[in-house]
């Protein structure tokens, strides 16, 4: 069931490797940090107000969102308007996925060639490793998909349903910003944006392995449907901190590219999943993209990125993460003009 990560990272995980060359590049200082001081519960929004709420109420939860964008780069929602009765599908149908033999799923034709990751394999220290394995879904593999099965059509409730809430909270954020709200639904589009089921199985040295590593997302949000085990973790004031799962609770948080659209008024906040040594851990996560055509433009005068498209932005990443072994992301498109 499990890919085969004893058999390829042998080497890493039981002998102990140091490295003295000097042209090794330095690793982000994120990856150094091992003391969690503690377990918080993030901003908890109930977003029924937008559509339920007078418009005091509605002007609150705009603001609640807005504030937690700003200051903590995550929150989590309730009454998000996705019911218990598909996440409870959705997780289910995703352990019975993921408990098929590796050499099933790593040759799946359910999705597109490509859809199934796991490692990765090209790891070449303990601190690029992720201990975990993932269906990347895009949502035409989902919308597109003629095979009826209680999968596909779990997939695509959750899917549509992420989308909306993904759309509701962005042209939040846009109106809070100053900036256009339709820009969401005009430039974000089913190609682009996709699905992500994780699984993180347990791990025999979860002190020193990341279940996924320290990383910000390179989109605008992302929705986050996870179990109860626990294991992600965000930096919050210099410090990482650990988040308590909340069982009615989606967790929404920034992306780099509403970072940059902002101006960095939104924080796109690093984060990782820690692995644990004897119990399994299952997520999902729905990625809101633009087209990869479509740039990211702020509108104010002295802007702290340059424009850039998002597809740019992603060939830049996969050079860095291939390059480096780890994510650089927004740094890499400051304005150094002002």
């Amino acid at each position: 069931m499990d890919p085969p990560f004893n058999e390829i990272y042998k080497n890493l995980l039981f002998k102990q490797i140091t490295n003295t060359e000097n042209n090794v590049p330095q690793i982000p200082f994120s990856f150094s940090i091992t003391a969690v001081v503690e377990e918080v519960e993030l901003p908890l929004i109930d977003v029924s107000r937008l559509i339920d709420g007078a418009e005091k109420e509605r002007e609150i939860c705009k603001e609640e969102i807005a504030r937690a964008s700003r200051e903590w780069g995550f929150f989590q929602v309730i009454n998000h308007g996705i019911s218990m009765d598909v996440l409870e599908k959705m997780r289910q149908e995703q352990i019975r996925v993921f408990r098929e033999p590796f050499d099933k799923k790593s040759k799946s034709e359910r999705f597109s060639a490509g859809s199934y990751r796991w490692g990765p394999p090209s790891a070449t220290c303990l601190r690029q490793l992720s201990w975990s394995e993932a269906f990347h879904v895009p949502m035409t593999d989902i919308s597109d998909n003629k095979d009826f099965t209680t999968l596909r059509s779990t997939m695509e409730k959750f899917a549509s349903e992420s989308e909306a809430l993904a759309y509701t909270l962005a042209e939040v954020l846009a109106e809070k910003s100053g900036r256009k709200s339709n820009f969401f639904k005009e430039k974000c589009v089913r190609n682009t944006c996709y699905l992500r089921m994780n699984r993180y199985p347990p791990c025999p040295k979860p002190s020193e392995v990341y279940g996924l590593m320290p990383h910000t997302d390179s989109d605008f949000l992302t929705i986050l449907y996870q179990d109860q085990v626990g294991g992600l973790q965000l930096i919050k004031d210099n410090r990482w901190i650990a988040v308590k799962p909340n069982p009615r609770a989606l967790i929404i948080n920034i992306g780099d590219l509403f970072q940059a659209w902002s101006n960095g008024m939104y924080k796109s906040v690093e984060h990782r999943v820690m692995t644990n040594p004897t119990v399994e851990r299952f997520s999902t996560a729905y990625f809101l993209c633009p087209s990869y055509d479509a740039f990211i433009e702020c509108s104010v005068y002295c802007p702290t990125y340059r424009n850039f498209s998002f597809r740019e932005f992603r060939q830049q990443v996969q050079e860095d993460v291939k390059k480096l072994g780890f994510k650089v992301g927004l740094p890499r498109f400051v304005n150094h003009l002002y």
